[in-house]
């Protein structure tokens, strides 16, 4: 199996048995598979193609569904791909991913693929799930500008690329960088995290105005995670776990409550209108809520049934006195995310002994 193999649907349709949600299982191959991590899309803008990671060669390789013929397809064969830096572009043109010591730019169409960067001397890209922030790359609403962490001497360099020639410059510095995403907003706009305890900070593009926005609170030992923006308000969404899920006025400071339950990975769709979360310690399921004003009511979607492993999850904030080792392969976390014409959501589930991805519809 190599670059551009095809391979017949392996979609199956049913109902999930507590809310009758319609759910599409995507992938149906014994290995594991995923879609993006929370906040990077798995479709472009036209939703031609739906992008995922599957092990099913053995080794980690991009494929898409095409939409329209529901076949599988393999865009990568290479032993190196650092799979949760992958990126689709929204203009369905290309997709970005890191590889070995480089980044690399992928033509949908050609599948050729053109190292836009190479890293010299760089340690490595891909250190760890936790540790590195799992490598996760960040990719400008315009689609010009990527930008990406990278790991180096005792530190990080923060790297932003122009996409169309390649140019990259260091804007930063830092002993920790990590899980990079662009203003929807604002193409100038970074936001990152410098830790598991540094967490919300945003900088411009080229470095100059670099500041935290959330410090948090060590007397109530808060858990400050999982951080997006919220598109049309210039507010960074984040959850404080396992109690709520609040936001913050990146130009005013201005905090706010959205909801109150134990939100996980919370992603806001593509206009800021509707918010999905997968949830833990309990699993109450995959819940839909309005993050435009503060919510009290937020209704479940669908019941993945994900072994979402991390014990560490169901104690008080781990990280208080340095790093710890913890144990929570990402792709047994379903990690949703919107489809951009709010249609469905994708997860990815291990209910059945492989993580598969899956689509739950939306009902009108």
């Amino acid at each position: 199996m190599t670059k551009g193999s095809t391979f017949p649907a392996e979609d199956t349709t049913f109902n999930d048995e507590q809310t009758g949600a319609q759910i599409r299982q995507v992938t149906n191959h014994p290995s594991i598979h995923h879609q993006p991590f929370f906040f990077i899309p798995a479709y472009d803008a036209a939703m031609r193609r739906l992008v995922f990671i599957s092990h099913r060669t053995g080794a980690a390789q991009i494929f898409a569904e095409d939409r329209e013929s529901g076949q599988l397809i393999q865009l990568t064969d290479r032993p190196d791909l650092h799979e949760w830096s992958v990126y689709p572009a929204r203009n369905g043109r290309y997709l970005l991913f890191t590889a070995g010591g480089g980044a690399w730019r992928l033509d949908l169409e050609t599948l050729r693929e053109d190292e836009l960067t190479h890293f010299d001397d760089a340690p490595g890209l891909d250190e760890g799930m936790v540790g590195a922030s799992m490598g996760t790359t960040a990719l400008s609403w315009d689609d010009r500008w990527w930008a990406v962490p990278v790991k180096w001497a005792d530190g990080f360099r923060f790297f932003v690329i122009n996409t169309e020639n390649g140019d990259a410059d260091i804007i930063l510095e830092d002993e920790k960088i990590g899980h990079p995403q662009f203003c929807p907003d604002d193409s100038n706009m970074i936001l990152y995290i410098a830790g598991m305890v540094e967490r919300v900070w945003v900088t411009s593009r080229d470095g100059k105005d670099n500041r935290r926005i959330y410090a948090r609170d060590t007397v109530k030992n808060e858990w400050i995670t999982h951080e997006s923006w919220l598109p049309g308000r210039r507010e960074i969404a984040f959850v404080d776990w396992p109690h709520r899920v609040r936001a913050i006025h990146v130009d005013t400071g201005r905090e706010r409550i959205i909801a109150e339950f134990n939100a996980w990975h919370a992603m806001p769709n593509w206009d800021g209108t509707m918010m999905v979360t997968d949830t833990n310690f309990p699993d109450i399921g995959i819940q839909l809520f309005d993050p435009r004003e503060q919510n009290t009511s937020w209704r479940a979607l669908c019941h993945p049934g994900a072994s979402s492993i991390g014990e560490h999850w169901a104690g008080p904030f781990p990280y208080a006195n340095g790093p710890v080792k913890v144990y929570a392969p990402q792709h047994t976390h379903p990690h949703p995310s919107f489809a951009p014409d709010n249609s469905r959501i994708v997860y990815t589930s291990d209910r059945d002994g492989h993580a598969q991805v899956y689509e739950a519809m939306i009902p009108r």
